[in-house]
């Protein structure tokens, strides 16, 4: 007998019949609530271009870290997922074969939030009720295949039938917004914005990064020969993509939290030293924690939201690194400190309220300790959402319980998705949106919120507190 999936319409919610019903009519008033998506890594060409998706493996396999990294994990090579390999070493390019690889191991992701969401893609977004196995692999290969060639499954047409309402992907400094720039001019109503990723031209332990800091020089039309020039090529390129792309936030990578406040001279020398090509670990630390201050100074004038995600040992495998390049799923959690390494910046900007700081972070046991108290007192800083690995049902409601405490809920940004699957996006909202639900509810069951206030702050969760946050 075929297996079928069993998407239950009170999953997530409590398992108290009291507190579940509570649930039930939060979530009925957000359930189809446009979705904000402030943060992630979809590609703007596909919806400047429409062109038709290529194929499953394309769209559910190479560009998601969670299902390939959990394959790896599990002895299967990348090159058999056709993962591209940065010197052009062939790799599997039959697509049929690895849907099927996927397939027959589809059961390694049971219990995962992955589960979740890609159970949610099959069924909600293709119609199709039975389980992903060997058998059903062909079947689900040419179901999906299909579909992909219809107007209705187009990107666009897919934007709108999710009720996206403003979507954010993420570009390099270096980007010449070529993308943005054709959506802008295609009429379409959708909205789609960027956010300026300065990572390549403020770390210097970032690949090619003089050759990146030159770069930026010539197309920001600045000498970046000085620290006086280069911090005005950076000012011209977040206008940019401020006036192309519409962009209301920045996006920095950093490894660590540490941020720097020094003399304008010092910061200046040290800009020679980094940009010289023979910069020691020291040095780039100390210049990256200082953009991170110059950055938020140019925040207080643009009006641009800072996100920072530190807290990953990025690329973590190295073999991988060297074969694949970034983000092929081995960014490893790592302890943060917030309360030191913000002070400088925090000094500087923290009670400037024309600066919003959205502080994400992989180090769970900072949420109480350190982050909730940091964003319950300092007007600049708020909390983005639980962030990848805790971006699922445990992790979203360890996040509210450590968080809510001190900090409450409006120094909360509601929820991001962070991804490059596209397909995922309602999934994961939804997800975010049960969770929620659940958890206000039973603050009323326990007689600690009002009914009516768990309404509003449903709708505060689900949509208002990410568009107010953003600026969008």
């Amino acid at each position: 007998m075929t297996k079928q999936f069993s998407l239950h319409p009170d999953r997530l919610f409590p398992d108290a019949p009291a507190t579940k019903e509570i649930a039930r009519s939060l979530y009925a008033k957000v359930a189809d609530l446009p979705i904000i998506s402030p943060h992630g890594h979809t590609e703007p060409s596909w919806f400047a271009d429409n062109a038709p998706f290529g194929d499953p493996s394309s769209l559910f396999i190479v560009p998601d870290h969670y299902v390939h990294r959990m394959l790896y994990s599990q002895g299967i090579r990348l090159e058999s997922l056709g993962i591209p390999t940065i010197d052009g070493t062939e790799v599997e390019t039959d697509k049929r074969k690895i849907w099927r690889i996927f397939a027959e191991n589809f059961h390694l992701f049971r219990g995962t939030p992955s589960w979740l969401w890609l159970a949610h893609a099959f069924t909600e977004v293709f119609g199709i009720k039975e389980r992903l196995t060997a058998e059903s692999a062909d079947r689900y290969y040419d179901h999906i295949s299909e579909a992909l060639q219809r107007p209705e499954f187009l990107p666009r047409a897919l934007y709108e039938r999710f009720n996206i309402e403003v979507i954010a992907t993420t570009e390099s400094a270096l980007d010449d917004l070529r993308h943005h720039r054709k959506l802008s001019e295609s009429g379409w109503k959708g909205r789609v914005v960027s956010a300026f990723r300065p990572d390549a031209v403020v770390d210097p332990e970032f690949p090619n990064f003089s050759k990146n800091v030159a770069e930026l020089g010539r197309i920001a039309g600045s000498d970046v020969s000085s620290f006086a020039g280069y911090l005005a090529a950076l000012k011209n390129r977040r206008q940019y993509f401020k006036d192309v792309a519409g962009a209301t936030s920045t996006d920095h990578g950093h490894a660590t939290a540490r941020t720097e406040n020094l003399s304008d001279e010092d910061a200046a020398a040290l800009y020679q030293r980094v940009i010289s090509g023979a910069v020691s670990p020291a040095d780039a630390e100390t210049f990256r924690g200082q953009m991170l201050t110059e950055m938020a100074k140019m925040s207080v004038v643009d009006g641009l939201v800072m996100q920072i995600h530190p807290g990953a040992f990025r690329d973590h495998n190295q073999q991988i690194f060297a074969r694949y390049g970034k983000d092929k799923g081995a960014d490893i959690p790592k302890a943060t400190d917030y309360v030191n390494n913000l002070k400088p910046l925090l000094d500087r900007f923290g009670n400037d309220p024309r600066l919003t700081v959205i502080l994400f972070t992989l180090d769970e046991t900072s949420y109480s300790r350190e982050l909730a108290p940091l964003a319950g007192h300092y007007p600049a800083l708020r909390l983005g959402p639980a962030w990848w690995f805790h971006d699922s049902p445990e992790g979203i409601r360890r996040y509210r319980e450590q968080v809510t405490e001190t900090a409450g809920f409006y120094n909360t940004v509601g929820f991001n998705d962070d991804t490059r699957a596209f397909l995922s996006i309602p999934a994961r909202h939804d997800v975010a949106r049960r969770i929620d639900c659940g958890f206000l509810a039973r603050l009323v069951a326990e007689h600690r919120l009002e009914i009516d206030d768990a309404h509003e702050l449903a709708w505060e969760l689900a949509y208002n507190l990410a568009k107010t946050a953003y600026k969008l």
